[in-house]
Parts: structure tokens; C-alpha cells; sequence
């Protein structure tokens, strides 16, 4: 059990991607929802799981427990410090995001880390946030016409975005060397 206590550089790394995520969220939130709604919905939809990046990414980087929680709440606390459409609502699905990833790592036992287990935490987390978006955000849309669609879509493109994206980021990290004092660093070759 002690290699899942955290350590400080856990600690610090997983707050710097957070925060670096919170402002890129921030900035991202003013295209996603710019004016007149630059990218329409299904689109919107398709590139949603840039909003779930953090958490795949701080598991697969930092590697313990708790670890895609922390990292997605932090990002959404930051881009709610810079102001966003959405307000205070993110204080609440940033942690739930974080959670539906955090579910797929504590599944496999925080143990693998692989291509596929990390895009199965990307669809979790899409899933968690679109089910969200479908209960307060459009609770009056019919669920065979909108909120399935919307779901499935949602899940697609986590898995895509956050789950592989996630895993390719971390292993561009890798090759750099920046992660030499994560597990993460010392499985170059690992796919």
C-alpha cells in the first residue's frame, strides 16, 4: 500500500496539470461557446472530451489513487476562478467527471495503465459528464431523440480525446524524460 501513498511531487505535478488545464478549460470555453455559437451542436458533442483530458492524463501520470479526481476538480476550480458560461455548476461536474474516471483506474486496481484502460476512463468520464449535461442542462429533451445520441456521442469522443489523446500526451511526456520520477517515466517502451 505504500506505493500509493502520494507523495509532494504528486501532489505538486497533479496541481500544475489542474491548474494548466483550468486555463486551457477557460480558453476553451470561449470558442466552444462563442458568438453565436461558433461550433454548433453536433460538433460541440465531438469535441467534448477536451473537457475530460486532466483526468486521464493525471492517472496516467501520477498513477494513485484519487489521482483523475484531484486533477479534473482542480482544472474545473480554475476555469470556474477565471469566470466561465457555466459558472458554479462546474464546482460539482468536475469532480463527478474526475469520478467516472477514477471508477475504470479502481477497477483495473491501479494497476494498468494502458491504451485501452484509459480510454475506457475517458468514455466513463464522458459518460458521467454527458449524463450531467442531459439532467441540468437539457432536462426537457426527449431521451430516444436527444440524451442517448447525446450520450453515446459524448463517450465517443472522450474515448477518442481524453482516453487516447490522454495516453498519447503521456507518452510524448515520457519520451521527454519530465517523468523520469513517475512510473509513468520508467515504462518507455511500454504501450
Amino acid at each position: 500500500m505504500s506505493n500509493n501513498r502520494w507523495r509532494t511531487v504528486d501532489i505538486v505535478v497533479a496541481a500544475v496539470l489542474g491548474v494548466a488545464f483550468g486555463v486551457v478549460f477557460w480558453a476553451w470555453g470561449l470558442l466552444y461557446n462563442g458568438p453565436a455559437d461558433a461550433i454548433p451542436m453536433p460538433a460541440r458533442t465531438l469535441l467534448y472530451g477536451v473537457w475530460l483530458l486532466p483526468a486521464v492524463l493525471g492517472a496516467l501520470v501520477i498513477r494513485k489513487p484519487g489521482a483523475a479526481l484531484f486533477t479534473e476538480t482542480v482544472a474545473a476550480l480554475v476555469s470556474v476562478a477565471f469566470g466561465t458560461s457555466w459558472g458554479w455548476t462546474l464546482v460539482l461536474q468536475g469532480p463527478l467527471e474526475g469520478l467516472g474516471a477514477e471508477l475504470v483506474f479502481a477497477l483495473f486496481a491501479y494497476r494498468v495503465y494502458r491504451l485501452p484502460v484509459a480510454a475506457l476512463a475517458g468514455a466513463a468520464a464522458g459518460l458521467v459528464a454527458a449524463l450531467y449535461d442531459v439532467l441540468y442542462w437539457y432536462p426537457g429533451n426527449s431521451w430516444a431523440s436527444f440524451g442517448v445520441p447525446y450520450l453515446a456521442l459524448t463517450a465517443a469522443s472522450s474515448l477518442v480525446i481524453a482516453g487516447v489523446g490522454g495516453w498519447a500526451l503521456t507518452r510524448a511526456l515520457v519520451n521527454t524524460g519530465v517523468l523520469e520520477r513517475f512510473p509513468a517515466g520508467r515504462e518507455r517502451a511500454a504501450v
